[in-house]
């Protein structure tokens, strides 16, 4: 089974993905994450986010020890993070680069202890469109982007990052810019994909529902 969930920053796809993995047993793949990891080593390397070389060479030599390492640093989920992921990303070279990684773990899906998984869930931007475009359910999940910026903000500040919302809605409104007019992989849903605006209701409902459609759309 893969199930696929894009869709803009704070739109709710984590929560949807991690559920969804937890009800259906499946493996879960948060593929913001690997560039997360190239854009913060840029930055902790000082190297400018414009240098898309150093970006391409980060990216072809990035392992998934080195991911799960910075994973841990305090910048990883910050506005820092997020910009420079959002930077990087746009890169079609770094891209590609990083591509294989993402489309391959559909085919041997483990859990986070290395253990065997019957399938993956799937958390990204383009993942239905073109890491996983022969996905089994596909949702493209959003909300205005006032209400992700909201969302994102608690999350900073639960987290002890200090920003504003303020901050938070002017660097989210220029990362929707960036992903929908970026020249490799715009964000955009798949044709096939379930349109899911996660402000028109409750979270418990907004969960309910996605898993009754995975059911209803795979027979389960």
């Amino acid at each position: 089974m893969i199930i696929t969930v894009d869709g803009p920053a704070g739109a709710g796809k984590g929560t949807i993905s991690a559920h969804v993995a937890k009800t259906f047993k499946l493996a879960y793949f948060d593929t913001g994450m690997v560039y997360r990891a190239v854009g913060l080593q840029m930055v902790l390397s000082g190297y400018a986010l414009e240098d898309k070389q150093k970006a391409l060479e980060l990216a072809e030599n990035m392992t998934f020890p080195q991911m799960m390492a910075l994973a841990k640093h305090k910048d990883f989920r910050s506005d820092i993070g997020s910009h420079a992921a959002s930077v990087i990303s746009a890169y079609p070279e770094v891209r590609a680069a990083l591509l294989k990684m993402q489309r391959d773990f559909a085919l041997n899906p483990v859990f986070a202890d290395g253990t065997p998984a019957d399938g993956v869930i799937y958390d990204g931007r383009d993942t239905g469109t073109v890491i996983c475009p022969e996905a089994d359910v596909k949702f493209f999940v959003t909300a205005p982007v006032e209400i992700r910026a909201q969302r994102r903000h608690k999350d900073y500040v639960v987290a002890g990052i200090d920003t504003t919302y303020e901050t938070v809605l002017a660097e989210m409104k220029k990362r929707d810019e960036r992903d929908q007019n970026r020249a490799s992989a715009p964000l955009k849903p798949a044709p096939d994909a379930v349109m899911f605006d996660t402000s028109l209701d409750s979270e418990p409902n907004n969960l309910a529902k996605v898993v009754e459609i995975i059911k209803q759309k795979l027979n389960l």
